[in-house]
């Protein structure tokens, strides 16, 4: 690994997406909040507060991202497919990182809204009809119109980026 901000590379749309990449990635999002328990499981307090690379959150703070991500992305999920072409909105994750609940709060908490948002998100997204694929967002950090299925791979890179964070630190230190 040679960029640990990276630990599975950066994010690459595919030029072309079919139906069975969505599936694989609607599949990587429905597994990720037992991937994320696992991967934080048996972990003390002194570890959940160890930052997984220098200049880092801290694996306590990264397990409160990914629900505070996953929850805005959710809504980008539902604004895509109810508003045409809609402009999904940012936000500043380093300064929620900050916040007294991604620093202090058990990773209990935000692993079971996970499982609870994961479980309504994919049940949403294995009911779509084919047709919504189509469909289009922007996002003012990048330029031009995105596809829907860009939406639908980065949150599936999201889940395996941010567990292998936890699992490359704790292979690091033999945890």
């Amino acid at each position: 690994m040679s960029d640990p901000r990276y630990p599975i590379g950066e994010f690459v749309l595919p030029a072309s997406v079919d139906p069975a990449q969505r599936m694989r990635w609607v599949d990587e999002i429905a597994s990720l909040p037992s991937q994320l328990r696992a991967a934080v499981e048996g972990l003390s307090d002194p570890q959940l507060d160890t930052p997984y690379r220098d200049q880092g959150w801290t694996l306590r703070q990264v397990v409160h991202h990914v629900a505070d991500s996953h929850i805005n992305s959710y809504t980008r999920f539902r604004l895509t497919l109810t508003e045409e072409c809609p402009t999904i909105r940012p936000y500043y994750e380093e300064r929620w990182a900050e916040l007294e609940d991604a620093r202090q709060a058990p990773v209990a908490m935000s692993l079971e809204l996970l499982e609870a948002l994961h479980a309504r998100w994919v049940r949403l997204l294995r009911g779509l009809p084919e047709t919504v694929w189509d469909r289009t967002l922007r996002h003012p950090d990048h330029p031009g119109v995105l596809p829907f299925d860009w939406l639908l791979g980065l949150y599936a890179w999201h889940g395996r980026h941010h567990t292998a964070h936890i699992t490359e630190l704790r292979r690091r230190m033999d945890w």
